[in-house]
């Protein structure tokens, strides 16, 4: 059931809000309907990213939400269904370009060898994990939250993960043979690791630390592999 804004509102964390609008910059008269509309979207995604933090996205009203990104709770409604909607929306936004992201990383995969490869896609999740720390703080809290539709949403990205590795280790010659669920259980372990990957990285207290869990991380992926080429799918 979607959440509305008789929640209880818990208190906005960071800067200290004023009345609503009252800080923000004059709308440029020539600015389009729909950029503005988009740009008030993206500050709905924005500021809901920024309060949840350190929170759970449960305990935000959409009332707290509408007043951080500056516009009054009935607006909200001309960007989202429901509070449930804009999360659903802030998980297949951060899956999507992270999909893309590891796509590439692997478009060449029956052409190299897999450890290489795995150890690129490692590399570009690491990238995308600092460089948007906030998204995937929200995935990792989320996947076993108390929201049920972004939980869902969170498993239908990491099944699609799931499936487009499949498809693309089916590309190696060793593996051709191999039986779709196979694979799939294959490509399964392989993002099980990189999820609990990103995990860590959130959790690290420096570089020292990315470097001890990147090598470690690439360690099992190997372990991994070599299991995969002893596989009998038979």
């Amino acid at each position: 059931m979607s959440r509305t804004g008789d929640h209880a509102s818990a208190r906005p964390r960071g800067r200290a809000r004023g009345p609503v609008d009252s800080a923000r910059p004059a709308v440029d008269a020539s600015e389009s309907r729909s950029a503005r509309k988009s740009r008030t979207r993206q500050a709905l995604l924005d500021e809901t990213l920024e309060l949840v933090a350190e929170r759970s996205f449960a305990s935000l009203s959409l009332r707290e939400v509408a007043k951080a990104a500056g516009i009054v709770p009935t607006a909200f409604y001309r960007h989202f269904a429901s509070m449930d909607d804009l999360g659903v929306t802030l998980v297949e936004d951060a899956m999507r370009v992270l999909r893309r992201m590891l796509r590439d990383g692997r478009r060449d995969l029956a052409a190299r060898a897999a450890v290489p490869t795995a150890a690129n896609s490692l590399a570009i999740l690491v990238r995308q994990v600092r460089t948007n720390e906030a998204q995937f703080r929200f995935l990792v809290r989320e996947q076993h939250g108390g929201v049920s539709e972004i939980r869902r949403a969170i498993d239908t990205e990491l099944r699609l993960f799931v499936k487009e590795l499949a498809i693309d280790l089916s590309r190696i010659p060793e593996m051709a043979r191999w039986k779709a669920d196979h694979l799939e259980l294959a490509a399964e372990l392989i993002v099980t690791v990189m999820l609990q990957a990103v995990a860590d990285l959130l959790d690290s207290r420096g570089p020292e630390d990315d470097a001890e869990l990147i090598a470690r991380t690439e360690r099992k992926l190997v372990m991994i592999i070599l299991g995969m080429n002893s596989w009998r799918t038979d």
